[in-house]
């Protein structure tokens, strides 16, 4: 398979601070696994900057203006009190966007099978109009979108096995039935969303697990209730919100998921994505805050996108 990994320095200059759990050394941990020789037929490609155009795919131009507004010259802004603003955090940002969009652009030219962008700050909090739960802009929302209007696709799935919900970019797709988008997370967790009632126009799948449910319980609901579902929207490109926080060793959640488990759901996914959309994902960074946990699972997930 051919793999695009999408890195960038940029990414590091997001300075949360002290004791925060998104911090820059999620992506050296990352980094430094990805180095091994296993991984040496990874095509690495620096996430070029993206635009204004593309953020407001999802954003209003109000909510980009507000961050270049709060801004800060030095130190660090708090937004709310889990998500902040240093000097370099729109610029991550901004490269999270470009990564997104030239990992779905490459893939749609056949030039790569599909591909990992590890990017920071991450997206699938955010809401359109709302930075919260460490994410200043939905990423895997400004990707499909990307997707539907620069290709005009009329099926884009997303796929969130980040043990949060992805209120943002639920949100962003609750009235659009060409976007299908299911979740598995803890439940109740942050951000209190989430609930199997919230259905959407009939394109939203939201599959809570309880806290302690470990690999068992997650790979029964996959394959009761979110594989088919997504095997039946038969999607034209699949994204993947790829947080690693249900790990048994994150410090931010109590699902008891291990790496065999990111393993498992990476393949069932590239098995429907073979059989409706020749294999065409892009797969994005969430969550995960234990290094070693977080440098494992990426390995594993990234391992299986490129067929090994």
């Amino acid at each position: 398979m051919r793999t695009l990994y999408y890195s960038h320095p940029d990414f590091l200059l997001h300075a949360t601070g002290a004791g925060h759990p998104e911090r820059p050394a999620r992506l050296k941990a990352i980094g430094q696994a990805l180095e091994q020789a296993e991984f040496a037929k990874l095509i690495r490609v620096l996430a070029p900057l993206g635009t204004e155009q593309q953020a407001t795919l999802i954003h209003p131009a109000a909510h980009i203006q507000h961050l270049r507004d709060a801004l800060p010259n030095q130190r660090r802004y708090p937004l709310n009190p889990d998500t902040v603003l240093s000097p370099g955090s729109l610029t991550a940002a901004f490269r999270a966007v470009g990564a997104v969009c030239d990992a779905v652009d490459r893939i749609m030219a056949d030039t790569a099978d599909n591909a990992f962008c590890a990017v920071r700050p991450p997206g699938h909090h955010a809401e359109p109009m709302q930075a919260m739960g460490f994410c200043l802009f939905n990423n895997i929302a400004i990707a499909a979108e990307h997707a539907r209007q620069h290709y005009h696709l009329q099926r884009v799935a997303i796929v969130d096995f980040d043990v949060h919900h992805g209120n943002g970019t639920q949100a962003a797709f609750y009235h659009q039935p060409q976007v299908f988008y299911a979740s598995s997370h803890e439940m109740p967790h942050y951000p209190g969303t989430g609930y199997p009632s919230e259905t959407g126009a009939g394109n939203i799948v939201n599959v809570p697990l309880r806290a302690g449910d470990t690999g068992i319980e997650f790979r029964e609901k996959y394959q009761s209730l979110i594989l088919p579902a997504l095997d039946h929207f038969k999607p034209q490109l699949l994204l993947v919100s790829a947080g690693f926080d249900a790990h048994r060793d994150d410090p931010l959640s109590s699902i008891r998921l291990v790496e065999e488990d990111y393993r498992w759901v990476t393949q069932a996914l590239k098995e429907i994505a073979g059989r409706h959309c020749q294999g065409r994902i892009v797969s994005v960074l969430e969550g995960g805050y234990n290094l070693k946990a977080l440098a494992a699972s990426v390995a594993v997930h990234v391992r299986g996108l490129m067929g090994q």
